[in-house]
């Protein structure tokens, strides 16, 4: 990787180190949980390189190819004798600090938490080897105040913390309705307002806000709350796709244990391929994982339309990647990063062709 400065934010961008970038997208909040979880592993299981692989994820639907493929057991199975730990985390910063100290190996994350670590390490702790969703992201309005789109303008939207990917992309879709907003403070011709996702329904419902443009469930939360879709982030981008979760892993662990690495992929890509041929039960799986790690699950009318504005791929989108980028340097809450290594797509590209399927690209930005 050249020489170029990490990724910054315009004087505020220290914060960013200690935001979720896209991540609230993810989750919620900055703390990790070491919930000590072991698929049961048989006696006879051959081991691989490494005892065990520590994985990290978000308990929330855009990660549903880990929670499924930890609750049904699809990575464990791949892994044989090697133990599966996992980790749940709520805020993408505290997610790279884990993989930083090797407290995780693994972990599925969201685009830009991403693109931040590799950054300001110079390129030199992660590499994204996997996608996992696409999608689940909409601008839902209070539709006795909003009815149009350009009646947007001049209300209060949430969304759900500066430079995290909606914002992002909020902030872009109102420069190409040729408004103008400063990205820090979320002032001019639309008020956006940073409110963290678990309030964002409350606020809602005081009337506080007009509307959202949020990740799933919180969308669809604010529709059980009476709120309606006006937009769906899917329809801005081309084939209807880009990323909202993909799979990191430590460039050392990658080196030292890439046997692993496939075995986790494995698992990844197998788990993809059962939620898409069984989307009913894939959900119900990811929302018992989802109560079992939170506590209470999701109802009905909350996770039946989150759950369908969520695509499971294995592919990482990676044009997309660097589209997101571009639309927070247009916003001015980047300095130009330089991504070229951030992927190395080899042995997500192994496995597929191992199993019958398309090879995966990484938009020019993968590792030499």
């Amino acid at each position: 990787m050249s020489a170029a400065r990490p990724v910054t934010t315009l004087r505020t961008i220290a914060v960013i180190a200690a935001l979720p970038l896209l991540l609230t997208a993810c989750g919620y909040g900055s703390d990790a949980t070491d919930d000590g979880k072991q698929t049961e592993v048989a006696a006879d299981a051959k081991k691989l390189s490494a005892d065990e692989v520590k994985i990290g994820y978000f308990p929330n639907l855009t990660h549903a190819t880990a929670l499924v493929g930890n609750e049904k057991g699809f990575f464990q199975k791949e892994l044989g004798g090697t133990k599966a730990q996992y980790s749940t985390f709520n805020a993408g910063p505290s997610e790279i600090e884990a993989l930083n100290s090797g407290s995780i190996d693994i972990g599925w994350i969201g685009p830009s938490p991403a693109i931040n670590g590799y950054t300001k390490s110079n390129g030199k702790n992660l590499h994204i080897i996997g996608g996992s969703a696409s999608g689940g992201v909409k601008l839902v309005v209070n539709p006795d105040k909003i009815k149009t789109l350009d009646d947007v303008k001049g209300k209060k939207i949430a969304t759900p913390q500066l430079g995290n990917t909606q914002d992002v992309a909020f902030l872009n879709w109102i420069a190409e309705k040729g408004w103008t907003v400063d990205a820090e403070s979320g002032q001019g011709d639309v008020s956006v307002v940073r409110t963290d996702n678990k309030v964002t329904p409350d606020a809602y419902k005081s009337g506080s806000i007009d509307g959202a443009w949020v990740p799933e469930p919180t969308a669809s939360k604010l529709v059980a709350e009476g709120g309606k879709v006006l937009l769906d982030e899917a329809d801005l981008w081309p084939d209807k796709k880009f990323v909202i979760t993909n799979i990191i892993v430590s460039q050392k662990f990658l080196k030292e244990h890439p046997d692993v690495v496939e075995a986790v992929l494995r698992g990844s890509v197998k788990t993809n391929e059962w939620i898409n041929a069984n989307p009913e039960k894939a959900k119900a799986s990811a929302n018992e994982a989802l109560k079992a790690e939170s506590g209470k699950a999701l109802p009905a009318e909350v996770i039946d339309p989150a759950w369908k504005s969520i695509t499971f791929l294995d592919d990482p989108l990676a044009s997309t990647l660097g589209t997101e980028a571009d639309h927070a340097v247009k916003a001015g809450l980047l300095e130009k990063p330089d991504l070229k290594g951030i992927y190395d797509l080899t042995p997500l590209n192994k496995v597929l062709k191992a199993e019958g399927k398309d090879e995966v690209d990484d938009a020019g930005l993968g590792a030499e």
